[in-house]
């Protein structure tokens, strides 16, 4: 039962940051195909669709970061709970 959660969990992070990854890419479409350069001297209705795609794009790339570094955090928990429960168990084999 505890390898199942164990695989549950790892299984959990990896799928958060694959999904940063996948925010990441989209808001960097944003931001460079969507955006991209703006014109030198655009319309006014083209800046205000430049300023959206740029927004969307920003905020995807921050999402995305955050995302990722939760996934990371998250995984780096659960390894050092894994790796005290094995010192663990070696004492109490040792003691024994």
């Amino acid at each position: 039962m505890a390898e199942k959660a164990k695989n549950a969990f790892h299984t959990i992070c990896n799928a958060v940051i694959l999904a940063g990854l996948i925010i990441f890419v989209i808001g960097a479409y944003y931001e460079v195909v969507k955006a991209g350069i703006p014109y030198q001297d655009p319309p006014l209705e083209l800046q205000i669709q430049y300023a959206i795609n740029l927004g969307i794009g920003d905020e995807l790339c921050k999402i995305s970061l955050f995302t990722i570094l939760y996934g990371i955090v998250f995984r780096l928990i659960i390894w050092m709970i894994e790796r005290k429960k094995i010192k663990f168990t070696e004492r109490n084999i040792k003691n024994d």
